[in-house]
């Protein structure tokens, strides 16, 4: 990991990008501390759902009020 992705530079990614790199940080980061450290193969569709779920309410929470 650079030290620039340490310190908070954003790469040039949109405040979006920014929040869906990070829920995807977090999930992966704490699927990790659930599986000791070790992601199996047979892990990975249900990771991924986990993770897809992270997106879905970063971008359900951005969305104006009253769009569906």
């Amino acid at each position: 990991m650079s030290d620039a992705y340490v310190v908070g530079d954003p790469d040039g990614l949109s405040p979006l990008l920014r929040e869906i790199r990070d829920a995807v940080a977090r999930e992966l980061h704490a699927q990790l501390a659930m599986r000791a450290e070790r992601i199996e193969l047979a892990d990975v569709p249900e990771i991924a759902y986990q993770v897809t779920l992270g997106v879905d309410r970063v971008l359900t929470g951005r969305r104006p009020t009253g769009i569906s």
